[in-house]
């Protein structure tokens, strides 16, 4: 049977998450049936059979660091056989060595930023000290990538920061460019430490523009991912077997990639 990593989840506490939920909702203008809840992850996975889950949430203030670092490194604790967690880091903390070393004594295995969300350009000095620390530190680095209603995160902020730190493993969400997946695909793709996972990206692409970009990266440069919650696991794996991939190309962004990259294999 073939194995599924679910390589981008947002999760929150309980009593937080409807909240949470809300406040994407709104800012994406978009429906969702999901709760943010770890329980509510784990029943949507169970559907399609997904094996392993990359967790993780985003701090919009410093002050926020620590607390969901602990939240996210008590659930993996929890579950450790389906959860790898991924820190979060602010630019505008005052110890982003000493927040990094934390998250890393925790157990975490990576840092998750989202740049329109947290308010910085990916080509500014505030995105090169956390680049600083997280090269250093040689752990993996997912990204929230693109808006066309910002540029924190599109590709001409993007490019600098990867061509600044070829030695990160550097996951760009949604294709590398959510909204504006032809320009990222056109700017981005080659660059070697550049992973992309296609989550938030399906729902608006046709299979052959999805396939298109799926070729663009290369298929051992992608991960397969829901954004959950943001969308479920049922709908987006139809969409994923609509693509025309050989059995070997979806092994590689279900499973083999991921897995890799946190270590699993």
């Amino acid at each position: 049977m073939q194995k599924i990593i679910n390589a981008h989840c947002h999760i929150y506490p309980e009593k937080i998450a409807d909240k949470a939920v809300e406040g994407i909702r709104k800012f994406y203008d978009l429906d969702m049936s999901l709760n943010g809840k770890v329980s509510d992850l784990i029943k949507d996975g169970s559907k399609v059979g997904v094996t392993h889950y990359l967790i993780h949430s985003v701090a919009t203030t410093p002050k926020q660091v620590k607390s969901i670092n602990e939240f996210i490194a008590e659930t993996v604790n929890s579950h450790s056989d389906l959860f790898t967690g991924f820190g979060t880091l602010h630019p505008d903390s005052d110890d982003i060595q000493g927040d990094f070393d934390y998250l890393i004594e925790l157990g975490l295995k990576g840092v998750k930023l989202h740049p329109d969300f947290q308010q910085f350009p990916m080509d500014s000095q505030r995105a090169f000290k956390i680049g600083e620390v997280v090269s250093e530190g040689q752990v993996p680095m997912l990204v929230h990538c693109g808006d066309f209603r910002y540029n924190y995160s599109n590709p001409d902020q993007l490019k600098p920061f990867l061509e600044k730190f070829p030695d990160i493993t550097f996951i760009g969400a949604h294709f590398a460019g959510w909204s504006i997946w032809k320009e990222a695909t056109e700017k981005l793709a080659g660059i070697p430490n550049l992973y992309v996972d296609l989550s938030s990206s399906l729902y608006d692409l046709s299979p052959q523009a999805a396939l298109d970009l799926i070729h663009a990266y290369g298929s051992d440069k992608v991960l397969w991912g829901t954004d959950y919650p943001m969308w479920d696991s049922v709908s987006e794996m139809e969409y994923f077997n609509k693509l025309d991939l050989t059995k070997k190309e979806k092994s590689q962004i279900l499973y083999d990639n991921a897995a890799k990259i946190l270590g699993l294999i």
